[in-house]
């Protein structure tokens, strides 16, 4: 197979262009390389793709419409996996207009191109965040979500919408990703374990929003991908007992569905901290603090669509993905215990 991989400086995009590599697959990997974060860890990703044979980058930003044409000109993709986004939840408070131009724009640029290429099956990236208000729990692809909190949230279930009309329209094969909390090594600073790892080894407060009683499905970077590959052989065809009159909102009659990716296995965030703590051989400072805009209560997915439909289902606990989170954390930024 011959895939594009928009987003592959990303934490979950370098990641999924390894494993692709690994199993066989060439890549063409795409980045803008944005500031967002630090641009130095999105290069060192790159790095450990570059000595490979089957890969090749190029710095190309989705939201621009001629770069994706001329990209899509130059080269034939069997499949699309767009994970170039503006992701976080309360930057989309600070800087909204990064989540429209990348998240919107950019997605229906991906789209077209994937529709004049006659992509064999678009793969994107949605999040949990999509579910918003939703209160009843496990989240299930078989409920409405369509009271996001988020700017980030909306952005992502528009994704989904504009996915659902091209399928619809042109026959085209797109599947949507509902992450849930994706952490593990190679991580993106903006992220709690990250920045509660920093914290604590410099011996600094961290904030601990919701007072503690948040609950999260932490899933493994590896449960993520391996769930994101077993996707990707699989496109979807239109559901025959599909009926307008009790539309099911993860599927379609074109080719079209929504899955969740989660670990379905809840933790409270102070057990998360705990394991953590445990890892480091380090006690945290806490700063306790009320929910911040845009955040839920708690998140918990349900997965059976996934795991009927591939035989998949993440099984990392956090004991273990926050352990190996710790081991990179340490050796990537020469962290000596003591």
């Amino acid at each position: 197979m011959r895939a594009l991989v928009t987003g592959a400086a990303g934490f979950i995009g370098a990641r999924l262009a390894q494993m692709l590599i690994d199993r066989g697959d060439a890549v063409v990997g795409i980045d803008n390389l944005n500031d967002y974060y630090d641009v130095e860890l999105k290069k060192a990703r790159l790095s450990l793709l570059a000595t490979e044979r089957r890969f090749q980058f190029q710095k190309v930003d989705i939201s621009e419409r001629r770069a994706m044409e001329k990209l899509f000109a130059s080269q034939e993709f069997d499949a699309v996996i767009n994970l170039a986004a503006q992701a976080g939840v309360r930057y989309s408070i600070e800087n909204p207009a990064a989540y429209i131009d990348a998240n919107l724009v950019g997605f229906g640029n991906v789209l077209e191109a994937c529709r004049r290429a006659g992509v064999q099956h678009l793969v994107y990236a949605s999040s949990s965040s999509v579910y918003g208000a939703n209160s009843v729990l496990p989240f299930s692809e078989h409920v409405a979500a369509d009271h996001p909190l988020s700017l980030y949230g909306a952005t992502k279930r528009a994704n989904e919408l504009m996915a659902h009309a091209y399928a619809h329209l042109y026959t085209l094969p797109c599947t949507g990703l509902r992450f849930f909390t994706v952490y593990g090594p190679w991580g993106r600073p903006d992220m709690a374990l990250f920045k509660f790892t920093k914290g604590i080894l410099a011996h600094q407060p961290i904030p601990i929003f919701g007072y503690g009683q948040m609950v999260r499905d932490f899933t493994f970077i590896d449960d993520i991908v391996s769930g994101v590959i077993e996707i990707i052989d699989r496109p979807p065809s239109g559901c025959p007992t599909w009926s307008g009159s009790h539309p099911d909102p993860a599927s379609s009659t074109g080719p079209f569905r929504v899955y969740n990716i989660g670990n379905s296995r809840p933790v409270e965030l102070m057990r998360y901290i705990e394991v953590l703590e445990n890892c480091l051989g380090k006690r945290a400072i806490k700063e306790m603090l009320p929910m911040q805009d845009g955040d839920v209560p708690a998140t918990n997915a349900d997965v059976s669509d996934l795991e009927r439909d591939t035989g998949f289902r993440p099984s990392t606990p956090v004991e273990v993905g926050v352990k190996k989170f710790v081991e990179w954390y340490k050796s990537y930024y020469h962290q000596v215990d003591g």
